[in-house]
């Protein structure tokens, strides 16, 4: 599995039981970044009950992924967002926006509302799919 590289960058919280960005090499590099949710690399919980600081900290853990398989938010073209029941989608897009907006195009997005996620105090949870060709 030598064209698979299991990305865990210093400024994300290390894990034994998770990677949190993969890279698949061929012609280019695929990138899957598992799951942020909003904890800095000590594990410790951004923004309790405050969905607009949990998002600004799942961003900035993305790009941390991005910048460690040699990417940025233009090589994502899809992410998949899940927020827990009864929280305001339209919170979390727009502190996204401070990120996204950069793109030269939008990625293809997924939102899904769920009752709970790995802890009870995560709000919400991102993860991202990329690619950077090889020239």
């Amino acid at each position: 599995m030598k064209n698979i590289t299991y990305v865990n960058p210093d400024g994300l919280m290390k894990s034994p039981a998770f990677s949190q960005a993969v890279m698949v090499q061929g012609h280019g590099r695929q990138l899957y970044i598992g799951g942020q949710n909003s904890v800095n690399e000590k594990g410790e919980l951004i923004g309790k009950n405050d969905l607009r600081v949990q998002t600004n900290q799942v961003m900035n853990n993305i790009q941390i992924a991005l910048k460690a398989c040699g990417a940025s938010f233009d090589n994502l073209f899809k992410l998949s967002i899940f927020i827990v029941q009864g929280q305001d989608a339209s919170v979390a897009f727009e502190e996204a926006q401070s990120f996204l907006k950069k793109m030269t195009a939008p990625p293809i997005v997924t939102v899904v509302y769920v009752a709970a996620l790995g802890r009870p105090e995560y709000l919400l949870e991102v993860e991202g799919f990329g690619f950077v060709a090889v020239i």
